[in-house]
């Protein structure tokens, strides 16, 4: 079915062109977009549309029906009686009938794309339905998962659209009501760089638009289109350890996640066990503001001692108390590379439990 919208603007433009006043109503007879004031011509159009004649003329005006697969969709009424506006009404029922093909078809690439994603498809019925609707199933293709804070609104959906333009070659769909989909096609010759060129591209156009705390996810290039629904779980689990561990990032690759992507899939009470392995039954909440500072601040400047007091603005004797004092704590010297890895996956383990834990509620 197409938009109301998308009728009115279609009838509009074909009245500037012909001088035409047009009224587009559904089978049951009910005006859905009109050019002018008609009247009341439901009377009228259902006895058009229980009649054989495909086009009618009536008390001046002209009525042509406009079929989806032999089933009556709408009826086009033009105003005037001659030839003329009959061969106008004609071309404009055309135009409709063609604007039918194409949203039907369109739906059904986008039904396919949907399904294809949530691997809800025999592998039979992902080529068989690719050929029918005309889809390469050997392209290298990336997916994208795209989420703001306009995510219910549909917004989102048609600006993503509205920046790839009509290329056929890639799919705009969403599978929920909060994200976007993007199944971006690549050219042979693609690399790493462009796709996130593209995501940057894509999120400073969004912004654009109007969309609000833009995140973009995405996962590997795959090369057969049976693999789609791969690229897509790991665009979401790409989309997920980003706001657990790159929260200052709003475009997030799955190549990139490293250790995180490991602390993701772990489950919680093995979690749990480590920590107090870690912290013998002591919590992060336990570490002031200024010892978990201190923590971060060394982390971020490589363990080194000179540097990291000189960022902090103390001392560097006392960066070293402060390192002794943590350590008598835990067990744990962050100046020993082996125990500054433990303690940095147990900060990275602490904040995937405090995540799954808003997950829950």
């Amino acid at each position: 079915m197409i938009s109301n919208q998308i009728l009115q603007n279609t009838i509009e433009g074909l009245k500037s062109i012909s001088r035409v006043e047009f009224a587009v109503m559904d089978a049951d007879g009910k005006e859905v977009a009109s050019t002018t004031e008609m009247g009341n011509r439901n009377k009228a159009a259902m006895e058009f549309s229980s009649s054989p004649a495909d086009s009618q003329e009536i008390q001046g005006y002209q009525y042509f029906k406009v079929y989806d697969d032999q089933t009556l969709e709408y009826i086009l009424v033009a105003v005037g009686s001659g030839e003329d506006v009959y061969m106008i009404g004609e071309m404009a029922a055309f135009q409709i009938q063609n604007l039918l093909v194409a949203y039907k078809e369109r739906f059904d690439r986008d039904n396919f794309i949907k399904n294809l994603l949530l691997d809800n498809l025999l592998l039979v019925d992902i080529y068989s339905r690719s050929k029918k609707l005309h889809i390469q199933t050997d392209a290298p293709r990336v997916v994208m998962i795209v989420e703001s804070a306009n995510g219910k609104d549909n917004n989102a959906l048609e600006s993503a659209r509205a920046h790839f333009g009509n290329n056929s070659k890639d799919f705009i769909t969403a599978v929920d009501e909060n994200n976007v989909i993007v199944v971006r096609e690549l050219p042979e010759n693609y690399n790493n760089k462009e796709i996130g060129k593209t995501a940057k591209s894509l999120e400073a156009h969004l912004i654009k638009d109007g969309m609000t705390e833009v995140r973009i996810a995405y996962g590997t290039v795959i090369h057969e289109i049976k693999e789609v629904s791969r690229s897509y779980k790991e665009a979401k689990m790409a989309s997920d350890v980003g706001k657990i561990f790159f929260d200052d990032r709003t475009i997030v690759a799955y190549s990139a996640l490293g250790i995180g992507r490991l602390i993701y899939q772990l489950p919680i009470p093995l979690c749990k066990l480590f920590i107090r392995e870690i912290f013998g039954g002591k919590s992060i909440e336990d570490f002031d503001d200024e010892t978990l500072n201190t923590i971060n601040k060394f982390f971020e400047n490589s363990l080194n001692v000179s540097e990291t007091s000189r960022q902090l603005f103390i001392h560097r004797n006392t960066l070293v108390y402060r390192l002794d004092k943590l350590q008598k704590i835990t067990g744990l010297d962050l100046r020993v590379f082996e125990d500054a890895i433990t303690f940095k996956i147990a900060l990275m383990v602490v904040k995937y439990m405090k995540y799954m834990e808003t997950m829950e509620y």
